[in-house]
């Protein structure tokens, strides 16, 4: 994982959430693939320093599209969970399963800003309190 110097012991602290979500109840059948990625990130946060019971897996998003947060009820209570600082690191497979609306996107890196929480995908991780974080 990239800039894994990033966590502290103040995000450790606080809960890891590995968010997954599918855009059509077609691709959670097809894609049986989903259990084994959200096994490995189960794994990472570990390997972070997150003990199991920190870490909650929000799944109640499979089937639904990204296209807007109103009717996705994970991704809400995510929101809220962050909203109340209880949240150390979002851990997703790609960030754009978190969500592919701006109007949506940018509230969440507003938050985890303010509330210090860190995303990671496969690709590194982010803290949007920063600058380069904020170019998620």
């Amino acid at each position: 994982m990239h800039n894994a110097d990033l966590i502290t012991p103040q995000h450790r602290a606080r809960t890891a959430v590995i968010y997954g979500r599918q855009s059509t109840p077609h691709q959670v059948l097809s894609h049986q693939e989903s259990l084994r990625l959200q096994d490995a990130l189960h794994e990472r946060a570990r390997q972070l320093g997150w003990p199991d019971d920190a870490i909650e897996i929000i799944d109640a998003d499979l089937g639904l599209t990204a296209s807007s947060a109103a009717h996705r009820e994970g991704f809400n209570a995510l929101v809220a969970q962050v909203t109340l600082g209880q949240v150390g690191l979002i851990l997703s497979y790609d960030v754009t399963r978190l969500s592919r609306n701006g109007s949506d996107w940018y509230p969440l890196l507003d938050l985890c800003g303010d509330k210090g929480c860190v995303i990671a995908d496969g690709d590194g991780m982010y803290d949007p309190a920063t600058v380069n974080g904020r170019l998620l």
